[in-house]
């Protein structure tokens, strides 16, 4: 009996988890609300973009050194499926999460048409720069203290 009543209360608090508003590419699900008080990176990149290649380290850098206050998050511009989108991030030696969708329409924003184009949201997920070319730690931190 007692048995019984904790398998079903088991299952009647899984069922109240709150979907997760994105996937990255490892089927991590993440909600946009558990980063309402950290700045938001978003990094649109991909393979053949040299500027993009230069540029990852320091998003993985920025990503392991102030993970405290700020998400970084990259998007893969050509939007491969599958295993494709694993191998191409693992090419890129990307450390932080991608998207496994596209995500622009999720974040209000349009899907860029230069590369590397980053989104620099600021708590509460609102838009408060949008640079363009390959960025470093430091165009990073500062666009975060605006």
């Amino acid at each position: 009996m007692i048995a019984r009543a904790c398998l079903v209360l088991i299952l009647w608090l899984a069922g109240c988890a709150a979907p997760p508003d994105f996937l990255d590419i490892s089927g991590t699900g993440y909600r946009y609300q558990d980063f309402d008080d950290k700045w938001v990176i978003v990094n649109y990149w991909a393979t053949w973009c040299g500027p993009c290649i230069k540029e990852i380290p320091e998003l993985n850098q920025l990503a392991r050194e102030h993970g405290d206050s700020l998400v970084v998050l990259g998007a893969n511009f050509d939007e491969p499926e599958g295993e494709e989108q694993k191998q191409q991030a693992v090419k890129m030696k990307i450390e932080f999460p991608v998207y496994a969708e596209e995500p622009a329409a999720a974040l209000g924003i349009a899907k860029p048409e230069v590369l590397p184009t980053t989104f620099v949201f600021a708590p509460g997920l609102k838009l408060k720069a949008t640079l363009v070319g390959p960025q470093t730690v430091a165009s990073l931190l500062a666009a975060t203290s605006e």
